[in-house]
């Protein structure tokens, strides 16, 4: 199951951001925005002024873990919020649906040592550890063993000498949990090995902390991204135009000035993004800012998560207006990933 716990701060950012009302003019550092999170779905429904029970919060074996940061961004009242729903722990959760299971996209049998995963020619994924800075309700790894599958358990070194010996590995995808829970002492040093790896050509970071606590692009990161000899590429997890603001926008705008391609992946959602126009304004967000729409995928079938599945009939459906009211390249790729499969399966008309 996942884990927060996190090291010491190494620089404070100012974070002002729309809903002040709330979070008065703050400046944390990003490790204690993860510090004071809000951990229960009661509490968070306090937070955004809304029943707990009119909701049908429940709690269960997934932990609520939801920054301020990103709670300032709900409309306070509205049970129907699209960042609520992705956040809020409910009783929806404890149905049992057909071919919803722990290991939706056979993880466990790609794992290799040291928290390595290796499913795809030329990538290789390490899972640096259990750390996130929201915990999705959708989340495909809810379930899984990060106690015992994480390459920072044993200090990097069974991954890397993997990595080390494939000479097909040209690229290393950064995961868990999300890398930029890491300190910056510890992120560095990782990527400093894999950029000593001659084969090694790129690294990817799949991360939600630019959007969850913005404040997270340091001046540390931006130095430790824009110095390595890797090619650095970021996906962000952005979901609804609603998850963006001043301060995720001014995070991003660092991230590219340091050289770093930034794209974002977005799941189809019911109740959250299920319709074309919340997927084309979110799509216009992300190319106004500079990020590459990359995959919309289909929701992984997660125990716990049927409530938010969308049809590929439906998705198809929505993709196809985006195309009609979007140019080419701010449409994502809309995709499913399948356990044993050689890479992720585009889902076409």
């Amino acid at each position: 199951m996942f884990s927060n716990d996190l090291s010491t701060a190494t620089e404070t950012v100012t974070f002002r951001g729309p809903r002040a009302d709330r979070n008065p003019g703050s400046s944390v550092s990003w490790q204690s925005a993860m510090k004071h999170a809000i951990r229960s779905g009661e509490e968070l429904c306090r937070y955004v002024g809304i029943d707990p029970e009119t909701a049908g919060v429940l709690e269960n074996r997934f932990p609520t873990f939801v920054p301020r940061e990103l709670a300032n961004r709900i409309k306070r009242g509205d049970p129907s919020d699209p960042i609520l729903r992705q956040v809020l722990p409910v009783t929806n959760e404890t149905v049992e649906a057909a071919g919803f299971v722990s290991d939706p996209v056979g993880d466990l049998n790609a794992s290799q040592t040291g928290g390595v995963l290796h499913k795809y020619h030329g990538r290789a994924l390490i899972v640096t550890h259990g750390a996130c800075a929201v915990h999705c309700r959708y989340c495909f790894r809810r379930e899984f063993p990060y106690s015992e599958l994480n390459a920072q358990k044993s200090k990097w070194a069974p991954a890397l000498d993997y990595i080390r010996n494939d000479a097909t590995i040209e690229e290393v995808l950064l995961s868990g949990g999300d890398p930029l829970t890491l300190s910056d002492a510890s992120l560095a040093g990782l990527i400093d090995e894999l950029a000593d790896i001659e084969h090694v050509q790129r690294v990817r970071l799949h991360t939600r902390l630019p959007i969850v606590i913005p404040q997270r692009v340091t001046s540390e990161l931006l130095n430790l991204l824009g110095g390595t000899r890797l090619g650095v590429w970021m996906v962000i997890h952005a979901n609804h135009s609603q998850e963006f603001d001043a301060a995720v926008d001014a995070s991003i705008k660092r991230l590219r000035s340091e050289g770093v391609t930034v794209l974002n992946q977005s799941v189809l959602l019911a109740g959250i993004n299920d319709d074309a126009d919340t997927l084309i304004e979110l799509s216009k967000t992300l190319i106004n800012r500079g990020v590459q729409p990359y995959y919309l995928h289909q929701l992984d079938k997660v125990r716990g998560a049927s409530h938010f599945w969308v049809s590929p009939q439906e998705g198809r459906q929505l993709v196809q207006q985006m195309r009609e009211s979007l140019p080419g390249y701010a449409v994502p790729t809309y995709v499913v990933e399948e356990a044993g499969e050689p890479s992720k399966t585009p889902i076409v008309s």
